[in-house]
Parts: structure tokens; C-alpha cells; sequence
């Protein structure tokens, strides 16, 4: 089976990028719409702090390339404030909220915990159940949102298509193998996460797709990645996708069997301080030869393709 290979980055609105990623004289309103075709997918973050709306994903969805996909930050107040206690309302917020109106377009939710938060079994389960593993299951959750959400339309979402979720635990204490059992149960990815030695690395596969999140190897959300590290990434993202797995894997259960099948894969740089994630992802993609088919060059100019000129003019 083919497998998919997303190389991108976390958020694309940083005012550093401009005229370094973004070309001299790039209006704002066009930056995704260039973005989406310098990488082939991005991880939307701004739906972590707060929630957005049918009319934003709507927009998000329409600017970028037929075959772009988008990964959705799951929001704070469910593993943050509330800490996946009493979330049913909260989690229906989330789709009411307008992510299915991302369609075919939507790839996986991450939920990211914070270093504070002690992996439970018994509270994560309850999460895990949850959450809808498809369109349709996440509309009936949908109608359990708060009223103010309850918005004429919001619940017409169209066709059906499965859900990923994807965890990053940012606490060793309980990351064990009673733990990574429950993730492969619900079929949840536990994320890869570079950190700089800040928190845990962990290479366990516990689902039908990788998600990697590249913070910085040297220093948190600042360093780039040299050309041997990026060596390294795409030894092991080619092992992924194969389905098996690197020699020097780094993981909680070494005699654990982990099953030989390709997978789908998610990578994005976080390491936007200095203007290194989106060069870094790009360098990713040419070395995993995905970036013949993209129309944008980071910091060249840029024109709207010429079919996508015609198709707004119609």
C-alpha cells in the first residue's frame, strides 16, 4: 500500500518569516496560500489557544492545494486547564467549533499535555473513548456543544471520513508500557518529540501513522537542524513508512512485536524562533524527493498559479 508522507510546519503567521520565507512584498492575507505550496502540510496551533470558527477552517481549506492536509492542535483548556477532567462539553465545542469544514483536508488532531501532567491511565482511557475516530461520530458530539456554538449550519458537514489523534506527553512519570498498551488499544500515535533533551523522546509506534514534532535538537524552538541531523530524520522517516523500524530506536518496550506495515507520516518543524522551520522542512522534502510537485521556493517570488487564476475567475 502507498503511504503518505507530510512534511511541514507548526503555524505559518510569524512575523520574522516575512522577506525571509515570505517573499519581499507578500501581502499577510496571501501567506498560507504560499505556504501550502512551499510544504506539503501544515499543523494549525492558533486552534489551541482559542476556539475558531466554521467561516476560518472554511478559508484555511479553500486557500491551499486540493491534495494539502492540515493537522489541528487539539485545545488547551481540555489538557491544560481542565486536564481531561469533565471535557465532554468542551470537547464538543471542538467540532462545533468548524475543524470538520477543513473535509478531506483534515489529517490528525494532536493533543499535547503539559510536563506537569502525569500520564493517568484510567482519565486517559476515558479521553480516548471519547473521541470520534470519524466525521459522522464527531458531528453527534457536535450537538453536545454549548448553545452560543449552536449557529445555523454548523452541523452540515459533508461526506465522512476517519479521525487521527495523535498524543505528546511531556512527563516520563507513567510514560511505561501499561501506558503505550492503551495508546495501541485506541490506535492513538504517540508523538516523536525533539525537544533538546528538554522532555521525553520516545519512539514507540503505536498506531497506523508516525507524528513527529521537531522543537529543535540543540535549543528548544530555536536551533536548526544541520545537514547530518537532517540525514539522520530521513533515514528514520523511510524506515516509518515501510513499516518497520530504525535499528536504534528509542523506546519503552523493546521486546514488544511491532507489527511490519506501512504507515502514513506527519513531521513538523517547531523550531520557528529564528526562522529555521520552514527551510528545515523544505530541506526534508527535497531529501525525501516530495518537493518536485510544489509551486512555491521559500523567500523566491511568487505568482498564483496561473489554473488557480482562472478557476477564481469563473
Amino acid at each position: 500500500m502507498s503511504r503518505s508522507i507530510r512534511i511541514g510546519i507548526s503555524g505559518w503567521r510569524y512575523k520574522p518569516w516575512r522577506g525571509e520565507f515570505y517573499p519581499d512584498g507578500l501581502v499577510q492575507r496571501r501567506e498560507l496560500e504560499f505556504a501550502s505550496r512551499a510544504v506539503n502540510s501544515i499543523e494549525i496551533n492558533g486552534s489551541f489557544y482559542s476556539l475558531q470558527t466554521p467561516e476560518r477552517y472554511s478559508s484555511w481549506a479553500a486557500q491551499t492545494p486540493e491534495d494539502f492536509v492540515f493537522s489541528v492542535k487539539g485545545p488547551r483548556y481540555i489538557t491544560h486547564t481542565r486536564r481531561l477532567r469533565e471535557i465532554e462539553e468542551p470537547l464538543a465545542n471542538f467540532f462545533a467549533s468548524g475543524v470538520l469544514n477543513l473535509g478531506s483536508k483534515l489529517g490528525p488532531i494532536l493533543w499535547q499535555f503539559p510536563a506537569s501532567f502525569k500520564p493517568n491511565a484510567e482519565r486517559f482511557e476515558a479521553f480516548f473513548k471519547l473521541l470520534p475516530t470519524d466525521f459522522r461520530a464527531a458531528r453527534e458530539l457536535a450537538k453536545q456543544c454549548t448553545e452560543r456554538l449552536k449557529k445555523p449550519g454548523y452541523l452540515e458537514i459533508k461526506g465522512n471520513h476517519p479521525l487521527r489523534h495523535a498524543v505528546e506527553i511531556r512527563n516520563a512519570d507513567g510514560l511505561d508500557e501499561d501506558f503505550v498498551k492503551l495508546l495501541r488499544k485506541y490506535g492513538i500515535a504517540l508523538v516523536v518529540a525533539d525537544t533538546a533533551g528538554k522532555w521525553p523522546y520516545c519512539e514507540e509506534v503505536t498506531s497506523d501513522f508516525i507524528y513527529i514534532r521537531l522543537h529543535g535538537d540543540k535549543e528548544l524552538y530555536t536551533s536548526g537542524y544541520s545537514a547530518d541531523a537532517l540525514d539522520h530524520w530521513e533515514r528514520r522517516i523511510r524506515a516509518w513508512v515501510k513499516g518497520s523500524q530504525p535499528e536504534d530506536a528509542r523506546r519503552i518496550t523493546p521486546k514488544a512485536r511491532v507489527p511490519h506495515k506501512s504507515r502514513d507520516l506527519f513531521c513538523y518543524f517547531d523550531n520557528d524562533v529564528k526562522v529555521r522551520a520552514p527551510f528545515d522542512a523544505r530541506a526534508l522534502l527535497e531529501r525525501l524527493d516530495l518537493s518536485g510537485s510544489l509551486l512555491a521556493t521559500p523567500g523566491e517570488p511568487y505568482d498564483e498559479p496561473e489554473e488557480e487564476q482562472k478557476g477564481a475567475m469563473q
